[in-house]
C-alpha cells in the first residue's frame, strides 16, 4: 500500500470554495471503521454545488466531496465487512458533512455502506450512484402504491438528468409507457433510445395549472418540484401516485388539495440520504435485474479528479446530460 493518494479537496478562502487536488496519507482521512480503496465516484448536480460553491452543501471545512463511492475493503474493525470486500456507498450526507468520494482512499463508518450485489462491477455501481438508487427507490414507490404497466402512462419530470434518465430505463424495461418531459430541443433521440414513447417540453408542462386538469397519468417520478410538479398532480389518474424526489424547479408547490381529496392522488416524498440498510439492498438488487445493461452506456461518461472543476460548473448550468462517472485511478 502506497504511502500517499490523491484527494480533490475543497477549502473555503476568503468566503469563496477552492478546490485543490492534493496528495493525501492515511493519517489525513477522518475516523471509520472501514479504509476503503476507491475506484468509482460520480458527478451529481449537489456535487456541482459543493464544488463551484454555489450552494449551501459544504458543512465543515476542509472537505472531500463526492456523495457517491465504490471501491474495495483495506482495512475493517467492523465484523460486517472484511478485507476485500466490494461496496457501494451513498447518502448520508457523505460529501457534505463528512468526505466523500473524491479520493482514492476513504475512511467511512461500516453502517453507511451496502455491499456490491452480485452482477455488478464498480464501475457500473457509479454508472448508476446515488440518481440511479434514488430512480430505483422512485419506482418501487410506485409500485408499492398500486401503478403497474397497465394502469396508463407514466411520466417522468427532468428526464435527461441522471434520476430521470435512469428512471425512464427501468420503466420501460418493467413494461410501462412512459413519458419524458424535457427542456432540450436536442434530447429526443437519447430518451427514446432510453424507452420514452413520448416527448414532453419544459415549457408545457411548467404552466400553472387548474386545480384539476385531465387525467393523463397513472402515475409520476418527479424530479423538479414546483409549478411543473402541480400540474402533474393535477393531472394523474384517480388512485394516481406522484413519487417526488427532486426540487430542481424550486421547493414549493402552488397546488391545492382538490386532486387528493377528489382523485385519492398520492404524493409520496422519495429520500435516498436516510434510507434504511435493508431498503438500500433492495433497491441495488433490483437495480442488477432491472436496469438495462445498456442505458448505463449510453448516459455514462468518464472523468479524472482533475476534471471536475470544470464539470461541477458545467453540472450546476444544466450542461451535462446524463451521468459523469469519475474513476479515481484514471
Amino acid at each position: 500500500m502506497t504511502d500517499t493518494f490523491k484527494a480533490l479537496v475543497l477549502t473555503q478562502e476568503d468566503g469563496k470554495t477552492v478546490s485543490t487536488v492534493k496528495q493525501l496519507g492515511n493519517d489525513d482521512l477522518p475516523d471509520g471503521d472501514v479504509l476503503l480503496a476507491v475506484e468509482y465516484s460520480s458527478l451529481n448536480y449537489k456535487d456541482g454545488l459543493a464544488i463551484t460553491g454555489k450552494g449551501k452543501i459544504v458543512r465543515q471545512w476542509p472537505l472531500v466531496p463526492g456523495i457517491d463511492l465504490a471501491g474495495s475493503v483495506l482495512e475493517s474493525t467492523s465484523p460486517d465487512y472484511a478485507v476485500g470486500d466490494k461496496v457501494v456507498l451513498t447518502g448520508w450526507s457523505v460529501g457534505e458533512k463528512y468526505w466523500g468520494g473524491y479520493s482514492q482512499r476513504q475512511r467511512v463508518q461500516s453502517q453507511w455502506l451496502v455491499p456490491l450485489p452480485a452482477g455488478m462491477d464498480t464501475r457500473q455501481a457509479m454508472a448508476i450512484g446515488t440518481a440511479g438508487f434514488t430512480a430505483m427507490l422512485c419506482v418501487m414507490t410506485l409500485e408499492e402504491a398500486g401503478v403497474t404497466p397497465d394502469k396508463g402512462p407514466v411520466v417522468v419530470t427532468g428526464a435527461t438528468g441522471g434520476v430521470g434518465s435512469i428512471a425512464v430505463a427501468i420503466l420501460h424495461k418493467l413494461g410501462y409507457r412512459v413519458t419524458a418531459v424535457s427542456g432540450k430541443p436536442d434530447a429526443e433521440g437519447f430518451l427514446r433510445d432510453l424507452g420514452a414513447s413520448e416527448i414532453l417540453t419544459r415549457d408545457e408542462m411548467s404552466k400553472p395549472p387548474r386545480p384539476l386538469e385531465g387525467q393523463r397519468w397513472a402515475g409520476a417520478v418527479d424530479t423538479v418540484g414546483s409549478t411543473m410538479l402541480a400540474r402533474v398532480i393535477a393531472e394523474t389518474h384517480y388512485n394516481g401516485c406522484v413519487a417526488a424526489c427532486g426540487l430542481a424547479g424550486g421547493f414549493d408547490l402552488p397546488t391545492t388539495v382538490m386532486p387528493f381529496i377528489l382523485r385519492n392522488v398520492s404524493l409520496r416524498g422519495v429520500d435516498s440520504v436516510s434510507c434504511p440498510v435493508e431498503r438500500r439492498k433492495q433497491a441495488w438488487q433490483r437495480l442488477v435485474s432491472d436496469l438495462p445493461a445498456q442505458a448505463l452506456g449510453e448516459i455514462g461518461q468518464v472523468a479524472n479528479l482533475e476534471q471536475l472543476p470544470e464539470l461541477a460548473e458545467k453540472i450546476t448550468n444544466g450542461a451535462i446530460r446524463g451521468r459523469v462517472i469519475v474513476d479515481l485511478n484514471a
